[in-house]
């Protein structure tokens, strides 16, 4: 996505509105216009990622994320995976359902979450193997552990040895 047209219309709009109000008004737009143009960028990037953070809470455990090639931001929708709900894997041409979540609540949280360095080090290995960022592998997996397990056809059994049963009777 292309921010450029963005920042160049309101450099526009900043020289438009100094032009009413003299010479000295336009020299100092233009003096302004090339740094606001960085922090025109990191307003912007700041509003798609809250928009992206928003749209994920919709789509967790898939996601939406924002990621910077040069200076331009682009979107990368992650599909929740199938196989996390206990559902069969889809064939190519099906649509991958989101997860179910509550349809009105579309608050975010921020949570501090403390991780020993060496499962912090397996999250982020584990992010990065799905080309996800951190904070949508643990979405992910919380919505995925909060999925009902799928209920099974027989009931749990130890497994068996040979017929032969050990321990202690009284």
């Amino acid at each position: 996505m292309d921010l450029t047209r963005y920042v160049d219309e309101l450099q526009h709009q900043l020289a438009t509105a100094a032009a009413a109000g003299g010479d000295e008004a336009r020299e100092l737009a233009g003096r302004l216009a090339a740094p606001l143009d960085s922090a025109v960028r990191l307003v912007l990037l700041e509003a798609l990622s809250t928009a992206a953070s928003e749209i994920t809470a919709e789509l967790a455990p898939g996601s939406v994320d924002v990621r910077l090639q040069g200076r331009d931001p682009e979107f990368v929708v992650t599909p929740a995976p199938a196989a996390a709900f206990g559902e069969p894997v889809p064939a190519p041409d099906e649509p991958v359902r989101p997860a179910v979540l509550d349809p009105d609540d579309v608050s975010t949280t921020r949570t501090t979450l403390r991780l020993p360095d060496q499962l912090k080090a397996q999250v982020e290995s584990a992010a990065a193997r799905e080309g996800v960022s951190v904070n949508t592998w643990l979405v992910r997996a919380v919505a995925a552990a909060l999925q009902p397990a799928a209920p099974s056809r027989t009931p749990a059994r130890p497994p068996s040895t040979a017929g032969r049963l050990t321990g202690w009777v009284r």
